[in-house]
């Protein structure tokens, strides 16, 4: 996630595809933290200029995004404009093994998101995305887009379910799928009234959650049917999400979390909405109210953290791992236990682990914080 226009520390903040290493950009580089111990595995203050077709590296150099490949030396960077060296219309890919600079792209217009798996580079530009094969760099695909202001994508490390959306308008929420591997069109989706806020694919490709402008209402659609699965109301007063963060899973993700201007982290339960679904689909209702207005309207699977951060604050969570916790009887499906990782953008690191228990009560443990800014080897 990148903030160019931010006055706070942090410009941009990402976690790897696993989640087990995130990176922060700053005004003097950037930092690669191990997310299980917060121990910084690296520090950068580069800044990367090509002389005679040799990468050296240089200091001091501020950065809008950092983009890990999983746990590889590898990493895509993108630079504030503050220096020539460092402009905003060039990615450079860094080995942080050597120390110095793969390959560079340069585009003529900024660079708004990069995003990478095994296969495949994604770089997104204002009214362009282009399709990389990561390890040649061959172009393989160039996207019309409409204005993406913003830079929005989401883009699966699925090699399986390897799909990229991108926003399809900029006067309602709608949004295109496209098969990344395949190089073709998978589907268009009418998601909200308002253009897009956020957009997120599950880790395994087969889900998408999108927020709008509005930020009250959160949907879910699975893609291989491009239909609406669950909708959630985040609350009744607009507000601007933040991020958006899917529970690693190989089926139904179990839990979907939320950050917004508001300042709360936002969990939802897609196990126990499904639960309710099942149920509803026999009973006398079920022909009357339809699916999707109830799932909006009803706050049995929505679970709220209030003020974790600042009202305003810039904030990021992702689900590093949701664990099941049976106590023997029949709904032992329905209670779990999500590990969550949130990053302000004022500087600092919080895990959180929210408990839901068999009656879909919930609870929060606040198990580390620490200064992103500090540093501690």
């Amino acid at each position: 996630m990148a903030n160019p226009a931010s006055s706070n520390p942090i410009f941009c903040a990402s976690f790897n595809q696993d989640n087990s290493c995130f990176v922060i950009g700053t005004r003097d580089g950037f930092k690669i933290f191990d997310s299980s111990t917060g121990r910084i595995l690296e520090i950068y203050c580069i800044s990367v200029i090509p002389i005679k077709s040799v990468f050296f590296v240089l200091a001091v150099g501020a950065f809008i995004i950092v983009e890990m490949l999983f746990s590889s030396s590898l990493l895509a960077i993108v630079g504030a404009g503050e220096q020539p060296s460092l402009s905003p219309r060039r990615l450079c890919l860094f080995n942080t093994t050597t120390g110095n600079a793969l390959r560079e792209l340069n585009f003529i217009t900024s660079i708004l998101a990069v995003r990478l798996n095994r296969k495949r580079l994604i770089v997104v530009l204002q009214e362009k995305t282009y399709i990389y094969d990561i390890n040649s760099l061959t172009i393989l695909d160039k996207i019309d887009t409409v204005p993406n202001l913003k830079g929005l994508c989401a883009f699966s490390p699925s090699l399986d379910h390897c799909f990229l959306a991108l926003p399809a308008s900029t006067t309602k929420g709608s949004f295109s799928v496209y098969n990344a591997m395949g190089l073709q069109s998978h589907c268009e989706i009418d998601a909200h009234r308002s253009p897009l806020a956020a957009i997120v694919l599950s880790s395994n490709g087969m889900y998408v959650a999108t927020a709008s402008e509005q930020g009250t209402i959160i949907r879910v659609h699975l893609l291989s049917e491009a239909t609406k699965s669950y909708s959630f109301r985040r609350g009744t007063y607009p507000s601007t999400i933040f991020s958006l963060s899917f529970a690693p899973s190989m089926e139904l993700p179990d839990v979907l979390a939320a950050t917004s201007s508001s300042g709360s982290v936002h969990v939802f339960s897609l196990g126990f909405a499904m639960n309710q679904r099942s149920r509803r689909s026999s009973g006398l209702f079920s022909s009357i109210i339809p699916d999707s207005v109830t799932d909006a309207f009803d706050q049995a699977h929505h679970h709220v953290l209030r003020n974790a951060v600042p009202a305003g604050v810039q904030s990021y969570a992702v689900i590093s791992k949701v664990d099941r916790v049976g106590d023997g009887t029949a709904s032992e499906s329905l209670a779990c236990r999500a590990t969550i990782f949130l990053i302000t953008y004022s500087g600092y690191f919080q895990e959180y682990i929210s408990s839901i228990n068999h009656q879909n009560e919930p609870s929060w443990n606040l198990e580390r914080e620490f200064n992103l800014l500090q540093i501690i080897l």
